[in-house]
């Protein structure tokens, strides 16, 4: 389907094979008259775009066409739009001596005009955020996608013939965050929500959240916190861009604040203080005790920091000589997290470190074997006097998930973990 118009014509990669794609506003299609063939044999306007729900963006089924004069409205589906320009959108009938036929609504269909434009957006603790005053649409190879609400001004003045007044930034929020109602609960209320429920975040990897905290604006941030436990919303802060942590922990009440930082070790503190201006970074201090403040502060006005100061307890060891199912045994007891348990390190009786071992190479191991049998030796360790730059390029040459802190005998001291060292790297 050939794409014209107001649009915005771009081209994905850039290369001659591209794909090209066009981005719409519903309020530049909405009332444009849809022709059969040709300019001349105008049918109606668009009344309003049907969409069918899909992952992981709905995609346009239809165009409701109006009449006006009393005349019933008919239903154009998508596969027969040919194409979209400035001035008309162009059908071709099946059968050219008969009308479309009316629409019948489907499950799972999303009448753009009928149930997002003007509408409010709650966010998942039903406070109001914004109103809908636009929606934004991507057009390629003969799909329309729906990817964006836009809640700025601009959205509304494109609906009255304004387009071309632009007072403020779009607003656009991915899809993936909005929910519209059905058709019958569009019938008695006047509300769209963000989709994405609490059962769904506390189950969404840490990655992801922080992906959504980038996108949304500061209310729906905050309600998407209020739906994780410290935890979670300390993981999911800590793996946001700089611009949304800072805009996060403006945000934050000082008592949520508090139980946030308290779930993040030092280094990951004095990495996200570094982003934050001086103000928020005395406030975010002085919610921590005096010995935790004082070794942050140290080791942000250290120009060269050692490894010993990135050492976390968090990992487990087995003896060398034990067997694999002894050893299981130890790492089901232990009580660790499961970031903790990427791999099992193999040390003598001594404590030095001998070995290490992936933790799915010794679930596919005999229980009767000894772990020195299935361990790799040496390992990849870090002296305690190494700087934190030396520790960046082993964390790059070798992307372990943690890397084992060894004295100068090779005694184990602890780990460090890869989030703590690259972060801001």
């Amino acid at each position: 389907m050939n794409t014209t118009g107001t649009s915005e014509a771009r081209t994905a990669n850039g290369s001659s094979g591209a794909t090209e794609y066009n981005l719409f506003f519903f309020s530049e299609i909405y009332k444009r008259k849809v022709c059969a063939g040709k300019i001349k044999d105008k049918i109606g306007k668009v009344s309003d775009l049907i969409f069918r729900s899909s992952e992981p963006y709905p995609e346009a089924v239809g165009i409701l066409i109006e009449h006006g004069w009393g005349k019933p409205t008919e239903f154009v589906p998508w596969t027969q739009v040919s194409k979209i320009e400035d001035d008309a959108i162009f059908a071709a009938r099946t059968d050219p001596s008969k009308p479309f036929p009316p629409f019948v609504d489907q499950p799972g269909w999303i009448m753009v005009n009928e149930h997002l434009m003007g509408k409010t957006i709650y966010d998942l603790d039903g406070r109001r955020t914004e109103v809908v005053n636009d929606v934004h649409l991507l057009s390629s190879a003969g799909r329309m996608l729906l990817v964006h609400v836009d809640t700025s001004f601009n959205g509304f003045l494109r609906k009255w013939g304004l387009g071309k007044v632009k007072w403020v930034k779009d607003h656009l929020i991915n899809w993936k965050y909005v929910q519209p109602l059905s058709i019958e609960e569009a019938q008695t209320k006047d509300a769209v929500q963000l989709s994405i429920t609490r059962k769904q975040i506390k189950e969404m990897p840490s990655e992801d959240v922080a992906d959504a905290l980038e996108e949304l604006g500061r209310e729906e941030q905050q309600a998407v916190l209020s739906a994780l436990d410290s935890g979670k919303a300390a993981e999911a802060l800590i793996d946001a861009e700089p611009r949304a942590q800072r805009q996060i922990i403006a945000n934050l009440r000082k008592e949520r604040a508090k139980t946030i930082l308290q779930e993040l070790s030092v280094p990951q503190l004095a990495t996200l203080f570094s982003v934050l201006p001086h103000d928020h970074m005395t406030e975010m201090l002085d919610l921590l005790s005096l010995d935790e403040a004082g070794k942050i502060k140290s080791m942000m006005e250290q120009e060269e920091v050692k490894a010993r100061s990135f050492i976390s307890n968090e990992y487990v060891t087995v003896k060398r000589s034990r067997t694999v199912g002894e050893s299981l045994s130890s790492v089901r007891s232990s009580g660790k997290n499961a970031d903790a348990l990427s791999y099992i390190f193999v040390v003598n009786d001594d404590n030095q470190l001998a070995g290490v071992v992936d933790l799915r190479d010794m679930i596919l191991a005999r229980d009767d074997m000894k772990v020195e049998e299935i361990m790799v030796s040496p390992p990849v360790s870090a002296d305690d006097d190494d700087l934190r730059e030396d520790l960046v390029a082993m964390f790059e040459k070798y992307r372990y998930r943690m890397l084992p802190i060894v004295d100068s005998k090779d005694h184990l001291l602890g780990v460090a973990y890869y989030n703590d060292i690259m972060k801001g790297s």
